[in-house]
């Protein structure tokens, strides 16, 4: 299951990029995580690892 500290988020945009499935860009400038997606998807590990400051768990 994916975690996502939005306190480290910056924005960049790489993670729904890396798992457009799971994560999205919020109106707040910072990602989400997309309510009922599958949280646990294969993509969620790139997604970890491509994010810059490390705010993504999976």
């Amino acid at each position: 299951m994916a975690t996502l500290d939005k306190d480290l988020c910056v924005g960049c945009g790489l993670c729904p990029q890396a798992c457009p499935d799971v994560f999205e860009m919020q109106d707040d400038g910072k990602a989400g995580i997309i309510a009922g997606s599958n949280a646990g998807a294969a993509c969620v590990q790139d997604a970890a690892d491509q994010c810059p400051v490390g705010a993504i768990e999976s």
